[in-house]
């Protein structure tokens, strides 16, 4: 338990660490006293409350979303290479935002919900889709089956952003901006739009956290502890979905995120997700911050994708734990 304490606080730190340097770095210095010296310099000001702070929020709350979603999804399949993006649930939901961006969706009923209720709903079929073509392929559902489905689904969900791409018109520029990955020139009304989908799917996975600590025994030994599976499976990809469509419509497709934080807390805190979810919020919030960070300082004043700090850093964890699973099989 003290472990747990303890990386409770390293965890709170580094955020908080993250978020000084996100508000404050930058091609103008911001100094932190803004924060509190409002109105002594109207510029600093309106950079550090208007343009820098929605964007670390932002960073953080599509961070700590996709790495929520990541946990709950290699709980749910016991594969620790399972996140959004592995599993084509972040192309599905990149679908359903980029046809709300190219048909020029809205509904009165939605309103600013609008974007990421189409882009969950997006996400939700392509989990089912994966999940169904899987289980046709291998009633098993080993992890090889898993991954090279997530591919097939994701190449086919590519091949239908790329149609309407080339069909587009005036809505080119702003899907090709929202493809690349990035919460830059976002602003506070980006922010109202996804903070009730992630409490509320954060929220939904965390009830379930129990469910996930037994199903990782397996079903029938869950079944025997007294947990409803089935209930329990449409809930968890329920949250998870709702996380991962929320974070696309608004930073677009955004790499390895839920692969590495899940599964680095787990080696480091263990499989109890009742510590887990909530320490993969807070790293994901953290490691999104500094990618962030690093993507629009490392050649500045050009931005890079935030999608390629995270690949750069995702991919040799990818292969690493691929490689580390072969080994343990072939043992």
């Amino acid at each position: 338990m003290k472990k747990i304490i303890v990386g409770y606080i390293v965890a709170i730190a580094i955020l908080l660490v993250s978020i000084v340097l996100g508000i404050s770095v930058g091609s103008v210095k911001v100094p932190i006293s803004t924060l509190w010296n409002i109105g002594v310099d109207e510029t600093a000001t309106n950079i550090l409350w208007n343009i820098r702070m929605p964007r670390v929020v932002l960073a953080g709350l599509v961070g700590a979303a996709l790495a929520v979603a990541g946990a709950a999804f290699q709980g749910l399949l016991k594969n620790p290479l399972a996140d959004p993006y592995t599993l084509g649930v972040s192309s599905g939901a990149s679908v359903g935002a980029v046809m709300t961006l190219f048909f020029s969706i809205s509904t009165p009923i939605l309103g600013i919900f609008t974007l990421p209720t189409f882009s969950m709903i997006g996400a939700l079929f392509a989990m089912f889709v994966v999940l169904g073509f899987a289980k046709l392929v291998d009633r098993t559902m080993k992890m090889e089956t898993l991954i090279l489905t997530g591919i097939i689904v994701s190449s086919f969900l590519s091949s239908v952003i790329s149609l309407m791409i080339a069909l587009t018109g005036e809505e080119l520029r702003q899907i090709i901006n929202w493809l690349m990955g990035s919460v830059s020139m976002r602003g506070w009304p980006y922010v109202k739009m996804i903070w009730p989908f992630i409490t509320f799917g954060t929220i939904l996975l965390w009830l379930n956290r129990r469910e996930l600590n037994a199903m990782l025994f397996g079903e029938e030994r869950a079944k025997y502890l007294g947990v409803n599976v089935k209930r329990s499976k449409w809930m968890l990809l329920l949250g998870g979905s709702m996380l991962t469509g929320s974070a696309v419509a608004v930073s677009g497709t955004i790499g390895f995120v839920g692969l590495v934080v899940p599964h680095i807390t787990r080696l480091l805190f263990g499989t109890d997700h009742r510590h887990l979810i909530p320490l993969s919020f807070i790293n994901g919030a953290s490691l999104l911050i500094l990618c962030d960070l690093i993507a629009r300082t490392v050649i500045a004043p050009t931005e890079l994708p935030i999608g390629v700090i995270t690949s750069f850093i995702g991919a040799p964890v990818f292969a690493y734990i691929f490689f580390r699973q072969r080994r343990m099989k072939g043992a």
